[in-house]
């Protein structure tokens, strides 16, 4: 038996977790949940030390605004009108916007950082936090320019906008929570065109999963060892959007039952892919390539587990123990005695053989992925 540092070990009997760092696959199955009180604790103590450490005065790329999803679960399952402050302040320093250019014949949709990349997804995402704040409070300044860039976007031949994993999730979600206040249907039908699309270059029959795009199709890329290489960020990102987009999506969307195959089908292969010590490795098939914890990966599948079980999509007895899993690794590994999430893989596209990720490693969206964790874990135990 591994023997936790003594700080961790704390944490664990706080959260009532198993103490024992699990070595083996056939691991005992039994495990004690924690209790609200504990989970709020934690909610409160990571985003209260991220908050005081960073202002909310920074730009709406994805990295931030995919904190400021994480944010507004907290706010969503803690009530703490800080951080809706947080978020509003933020969206208020950035005029409610994304990419800044109002001349739509320069708008782009592939890769970069710079004004003119409106329709670029990356731009997008931070319009999820707006259509929340919007639901707070509706006025309409605050999905003004989500409503201008999406239905413009819309509006064109296109369909390949969604071209990388990660944009499943920073766009995903915005279709529907835009549907869920527009009532417009044409939200969710090319809410699935584009999906199909992203299907079409990046799932992989055989596997499950998603590959984070193109260039990562096997065999022209292999992993270190000759295997399909999966980025465990990335397909995080999918199963999470996916979760996301089941939240809002109507029970009459006539696509439903293939979003939910899909997520289905990424929630029996990341439980196949997790480590006996509860997270993924970066490149999900092949630990060698890349060894070692990895939080904003698990991250984001442990949110995604524990709103299927919570929403009964997905079968409590056959993935509480894979999220329960995850859960610990986040909390006695991850989060750190200060508040800090560390083992964050830094910003990038794949897994990287040799790349230090450690307990210093952190980030943004990492700690978004985070929150969005524990938030579902509080309605979790709020059910028992």
């Amino acid at each position: 038996m591994t023997r936790l540092p003594t700080y961790l070990l704390g944490a664990t009997l706080l959260l009532g977790l198993p103490t024992a760092c699990t070595t083996s696959q056939t691991a005992a199955t039994s495990y004690t949940q924690p209790k609200k009180a504990e989970v709020l604790a934690l909610i409160t103590k990571v985003n209260d030390h991220w908050q005081a450490t960073h202002p909310p005065q920074e730009r709406a790329f994805w990295d931030v605004a995919a904190y400021h999803t994480g944010n507004m679960a907290a706010y969503a399952v803690t009530n703490n009108e800080k951080y809706r402050q947080y978020s509003e302040t933020w969206a208020e320093h950035n005029h409610w916007k994304g990419a800044t250019s109002d001349d739509r014949a320069t708008w782009k949709y592939k890769y970069g950082e710079t004004p003119d990349h409106v329709l670029f997804g990356d731009w997008q995402i931070c319009f999820q936090t707006y259509a929340d704040l919007y639901k707070l409070k509706p006025d309409p300044i605050r999905i003004a320019r989500a409503r201008e860039v999406m239905e413009y976007e819309m509006s064109t031949p296109q369909n390949d906008y969604w071209w990388w994993a990660d944009g499943l999730y920073m766009v995903m979600p915005v279709m529907t929570k835009l549907y869920t206040i527009t009532n417009n249907p044409q939200y969710l039908s090319k809410l699935h065109e584009y999906f199909g699309y992203a299907n079409s270059i990046m799932y992989d029959q055989e596997t499950g999963l998603y590959y984070r795009d193109a260039k990562y199709v096997y065999p022209q890329h292999k992993s270190a060892n000759g295997k399909k290489d999966f980025w465990a960020r990335g397909d995080g990102w999918v199963f999470a959007g996916l979760a996301r987009v089941l939240q809002d999506l109507p029970a009459t969307d006539p696509h439903r039952d293939e979003y939910l195959s899909k997520y289905r089908g990424l929630a029996a292969a990341l439980k196949q892919a997790q480590q006996p010590e509860g997270y993924w490795t970066r490149s999900l098939l092949d630990p060698a390539h890349a060894p070692g914890p990895e939080t904003s990966g698990t991250a984001f599948n442990t949110f995604a587990y524990l709103w299927g079980i919570n929403h009964g999509v997905l079968d409590k007895k056959e993935y509480l123990r894979t999220a329960m899993r995850g859960w610990q690794y986040l909390t006695t590994t991850a989060l750190q005695p200060d508040g800090t999430i560390g083992y964050v893989q830094p910003i990038g596209e794949k897994a990287i053989p040799g790349q230090v990720v450690d307990k210093s490693s952190t980030s943004n969206f990492g700690v978004g992925a985070f929150l969005l964790a524990a938030s579902e874990m509080y309605r979790c135990v709020d059910k028992r």
